[in-house]
């Protein structure tokens, strides 16, 4: 009978201690963009639920400055909800909403933060999550390919450098001191995998110097992006070129202009033998 007692005590204190313990669930319920770029913005959403149990006070709550996350200045440290606002709301849970950049350097994959969580004046709790990171940006390499001043054509190629594809990717010149462009100052040049290149052609008239160009393109989460480039034009690279073409061109004229005169002349003298043939001279007595 005693030790059936003791049984039921001991089962009756492992309740009341069960009971009296605050056990909160810390979730991370929502990221956006997932995944995330590194050097960019990402919003965050936490969950805190158990909030209904007596036992809980006003619970703290802080995200670590640790990478891959950093904070803008003024903002991080720990938020406190006290155990009354959630009463009111009749809710066992919480949202935290928090709004963090990732570390340019963050690697491709999940990336660990942590969290602590406090109940009270107890000893905080620390809670890992997974931050998902990708870094799905593009870069290029751009080259004047090709300039004829004749039709007043500059060519640029735009090689995609990096692992990732990228859709409508468009080309646009600003307006600048070393370039003027008559007609459209942008051109679509579609889609472009990794290390393929395109070309686009403008009607530009450009200086010897720095041309700033803008590339603009969608991610593979159809983020448009855009990228500054700025390209060097140096207009003697392109002077062989442009003397072989008027040299061939004159040549060209040349020979074309001795064959429409030789076919005149051959025209004239055929004519002339016709005649000669239907109108034959008399003979002389």
């Amino acid at each position: 009978m005693k030790k059936s007692l003791l049984v039921f005590a001991f089962l009756f204190l492992i309740g009341m201690v069960s009971a009296a313990e605050c056990s909160l669930r810390t979730t991370l319920v929502n990221q956006d963009p997932y995944p995330v770029v590194p050097g960019e913005y990402v919003k965050l959403v936490f969950q805190i639920s158990g909030l209904d149990n007596p036992e809980c006070k006003d619970i703290a709550f802080e995200l670590l400055e640790e990478y891959p996350i950093k904070f803008n200045p003024g903002q991080g440290g720990p938020q406190i909800f006290k155990k009354i606002d959630y009463i009111k709301d009749y809710s066992s849970n919480v949202l935290i909403p928090l709004e963090v950049r990732v570390d340019p350097d963050a690697l491709d994959g999940p990336n660990p933060m942590e969290a602590t969580v406090r109940n009270g004046a107890g000893a905080p709790l620390i809670k890992s999550f997974n931050l998902e990171i990708k870094d799905i940006r593009a870069d290029f390499e751009v080259y004047i390919k090709n300039y004829n001043p004749s039709a007043r054509e500059l060519t640029f190629e735009v090689l995609n450098i990096e692992e990732n594809d990228v859709e409508a990717l468009t080309i646009e010149i600003p307006k600048q001191d070393r370039i003027v462009v008559k007609g459209s100052n942008r051109i679509v040049m579609g889609d472009l995998d990794s290390n393929e290149y395109t070309t686009a052609t403008f009607e530009a008239i450009p200086k010897e110097g720095e041309i700033t160009v803008f590339l603009t393109y969608s991610d593979t989460i159809n983020e448009r992006r855009k990228i500054t480039k700025t390209v060097y034009f140096d207009p003697t690279y392109f002077d062989d070129r442009i003397a072989d073409q008027k040299s061939f061109s004159v040549w060209t004229y040349v020979l074309a202009a001795a064959i429409i005169l030789w076919i005149i002349f051959w025209l004239i003298k055929r004519s002339k033998r016709k005649k000669a043939r239907h109108h034959p001279h008399p003979h002389r007595r």
